[in-house]
């Protein structure tokens, strides 16, 4: 069977060889071909185990083999490539390929070109391979590793530069680990230029944020979990209305990140690196780096009547709050325990808060539950503030998608990365048995709203105002606390992080406010649940 032009390149950069050359392609008519490529260099190199003439054009690498005639009986010309290409927007790096020698003083023999190369694999994941490309005239492939090398150059996208902060103390402390042993190897192999903070304390990337010197980075990477990642992506953000002259302390537009966000997942969930990649993988992280792939990001600022609080991506009010502030409580356990356990304690004392919700319904946003009892389409809806007030279990508000290895669909399916709104999922007041069958469908492909105590919304804005005045209570319970001002705290669940606020929320979204490194997906794969708490 021939195979498609896909599986005969990788068959090519991993030596093999193809059964029968591809069929050509149709050609479109005269007027709607685009101007031909021009042809910068043509020569003989040896790839795989034979000579292929080789053309270098502008965007593509093209080679063909150079077929002897066969003797009868000999099969070692079966060994030989077949014809096919490669676009040079997939290579991030060319090196001269040298025989090594022990003693680093001498230069090896030149075996010829070696080109690294970014191959897409499944499951959204990102994959560096090789192509080597054999001739022994130091000439002849100076000559094209200079032309390769411009050609490289030429991908303004790319970083040269980049401002590294690394959290040596996310999940099992192997954030170092993972970057010197994964990620700077391939950086240095790309050519990229760094410069690696270690942080030392939560919130001391955001306080070097505000000080240090970012005019010669081309981006900002984050190694860490989703608590390091949001601290890096709000000073960025801070650091952006400062240099617009915005007073954060009153309603305000917010203005754009100066500079990309890069993450390599370090941490316990990897909630936003696995949203933005669709998979939890370095190597995948590191390449969308390299390779420049920028993806807009929208963003929610999270406010009280007076000032902002910070901004983010996701949040959870209720349950999910009440949850974390739980596990800050027993920092001493490993990061899945620690989970396991608050879930655990914090569904054995579940109780409802009592707040109003106000929030702005987007076009064709309907509570899920009602539209199926309906059989009504989404359509039907206009955009209008609405409110709900009562007694209730859960709230969460979500700008993007929330994958993780707890919930491979994540934990707001419908919402994609720059979509310009937010999931707003309101969970009623239930038994805890109900609940937990709620809970555990996040871990399923089924659908975890279809239940008559939850309701979804498809928001731009949201107020939350808690009407709980209860006094203090005993720190284990992670319920409302009470401050030395007399006022009362909710606990709320910001991207990982634990924020306590004494009066209304309002979250607001703000489209495409940050960019990250990242490809554009519009599917996520599923992924292996390894969560069993439930």
């Amino acid at each position: 069977m021939p195979r498609g032009r896909r599986g005969s390149r990788v068959s090519a950069l991993e030596g093999g060889r193809e059964e029968e050359a591809p069929p050509a392609r149709p050609q479109p008519p005269a007027e709607t071909q685009a101007a031909p490529e021009r042809i910068l260099l043509r020569g003989i190199f040896e790839i795989g185990r034979g000579g292929c003439d080789v053309e270098l054009g502008e965007r593509v690498l093209r080679w063909r083999p150079i077929r002897p005639q066969r003797p009868v009986g000999d099969s070692k010309f079966d060994l030989l490539c077949e014809e096919d290409s490669l676009d040079l927007k997939d290579v991030f790096s060319v090196k001269l390929k040298r025989r090594c020698f022990f003693k680093p003083q001498k230069r090896g023999t030149l075996l010829g070109i070696t080109l690294f190369i970014c191959l897409k694999k499944e499951q959204n994941k990102l994959k560096n391979s090789t192509l080597d490309l054999i001739n022994y005239s130091e000439d002849h492939c100076a000559i094209w590793f200079r032309e390769l090398k411009k050609i490289l150059a030429g991908f303004s996208n790319r970083p040269k530069s980049l401002k590294i902060f690394l959290n040596p103390q996310s999940h099992k402390k192997e954030a170092s680990q993972v970057y010197y042993e994964k990620v700077e190897p391939l950086l240095k192999l790309a050519g990229i230029k760094t410069d690696v903070t270690v942080t030392e304390y939560k919130g001391h990337a955001l306080s070097l944020l505000k000080e240090c010197e970012l005019q010669g980075f081309d981006g900002v990477v984050c190694v860490g979990g989703d608590g390091s990642a949001s601290e890096v992506a709000h000073g960025l953000l801070l650091r952006a209305q400062e240099s617009a002259g915005m007073e954060t302390d009153q309603i305000f537009t917010p203005v754009r990140a100066q500079l990309p966000l890069g993450l390599i997942p370090a941490g316990s969930t990897n909630v936003l690196a696995h949203s933005l990649h669709g998979v939890s993988h370095v190597v995948t992280a590191t390449l969308h780096i390299i390779m420049g792939h920028i993806q807009p990001v929208d963003v929610c600022t999270f406010r009280t009547s007076d000032k902002l609080l910070r901004f983010g991506f996701a949040a959870m009010f209720g349950f999910g709050g009440r949850t974390l502030a739980l596990a800050e409580n027993y920092r001493w356990m490993s990061p899945s325990k620690r989970r396991d356990f608050a879930v655990i304690k914090s569904l054995a004392r579940l109780k409802p808060e009592d707040c109003e919700i106000s929030f702005f319904a987007l076009k064709g946003s309907q509570n899920e539950g009602e539209r199926m009892a309906q059989k009504s389409p989404k359509s039907g809806c206009t955009e209008q503030w609405q409110t709900v007030q009562g007694q209730f279990l859960n709230v969460s508000i979500m700008a993007i998608p929330c994958l993780c290895s707890v919930a491979p669909r994540g934990l707001a399916p419908n919402t994609r990365l720059n979509n310009g709104s937010m999931a707003l999922i309101i969970v009623r007041n239930t038994s805890r048995s109900e609940f937990i069958k709620h809970l555990k469908r996040y871990a399923s492909v089924k659908n975890q709203f279809n239940f008559p105590f939850v309701e979804t919304y498809n928001v731009k804005e949201v107020k939350v105002f808690p009407k709980n005045t209860a006094g203090y209570c005993p720190e284990e319970e992670a319920g409302p606390r009470e401050t030395a001002s007399g006022n009362t705290t909710f606990p709320w669940n910001v991207d990982g992080d634990l924020m306590e606020v004494a009066s209304e929320v309002h979250v607001r979204l703000h489209p495409g406010l940050i960019s990250f490194y990242g490809g554009s997906m519009e599917e996520m794969n599923d992924s292996k649940v390894t969560c069993t708490c439930l």
